[in-house]
């Protein structure tokens, strides 16, 4: 392991799906490296694999081969005893859907995440108070989610993310939805995590505002293995990320 390794580092990484029909390929041969405290975008076409690669560099899912690190450390298996907890601690996660428990207060939502990863009693009520206040949602901390907003919703999604103190948000179509102020809301407040709390962010997304607000773009394409696609670089054409 080198003295300061890269938040996240995935090195010819696959995952097959055995299907009724036979095996189908989700990943093929994908690397690339994530600096500390960067935020970064993962793009794409619908099927290239995105949302799969979240779910492994996460811990939800295990490569059927390769390799994922974390500060040069392997990320366990995803069924693997404690990985659950590992994965609170490590991980805030922003699904494409919400999936914010709709009987549960906004706060109570946030208040999961941080029992899940363990964090004291009396440090979780300042925890949540801190996170929705971070995304400007702290006079709505006793409101349902069907009382807010679609944006509303979004931003607690990630004030539940981000309760626990994660060093990784991954983030999954964080603006799919959105209006554009909206959108550039929700990319301003990730950016304030990188700023603010040294976040590490990786984003699966197809939207331009997003991926023009990041250090580094990722392109992914279901068909051809080939290169790692920088944030300056206006090649329009995809390539697996190798």
């Amino acid at each position: 392991m080198t003295a300061n390794p890269p938040a996240v580092s995935v090195r010819a990484v696959e995952r097959q799906f055995v299907m009724s029909t036979g095996a189908t390929t989700g990943l093929r041969a994908v690397s690339l490296v994530v600096e500390r405290s960067t935020m970064v975008a993962v793009a794409g076409r619908s099927g290239s694999g995105k949302t799969t690669l979240l779910n492994l560099i996460g811990g939800l899912d295990t490569p059927t081969a390769g390799e994922i690190e974390l500060w040069g450390r392997a990320v366990p298996p995803a069924h693997a005893a404690g990985s659950a907890r590992w994965r609170a601690h490590t991980f805030g996660f922003v699904f494409q859907v919400d999936a914010l428990i709709p009987t549960l207060s906004i706060a109570e939502n946030a208040d999961v995440m941080a029992r899940i990863a363990g964090m004291p009693r009396r440090t979780r009520r300042s925890s949540v108070d801190a996170a929705l206040e971070l995304v400007g949602l702290g006079g709505r901390a006793h409101h349902r989610p069907h009382e807010l907003s679609g944006g509303q919703r979004r931003r607690a999604a990630l004030a539940r993310a981000v309760c626990a103190a994660a060093p990784v948000l991954l983030a999954d179509e964080p603006t799919a939805g959105l209006d554009s102020q909206t959108a550039g809301e929700m990319v301003a407040l990730l950016r304030l995590l990188t700023v603010e709390r040294g976040t590490t962010i990786v984003m699966a997304t197809h939207d331009p505002l997003v991926i023009d607000a990041c250090d580094a773009v990722f392109r992914l394409d279901q068909h051809a293995p080939g290169r790692t696609v920088g944030a300056a670089d206006t090649d329009p054409s995809p390539g697996q990320v190798g």
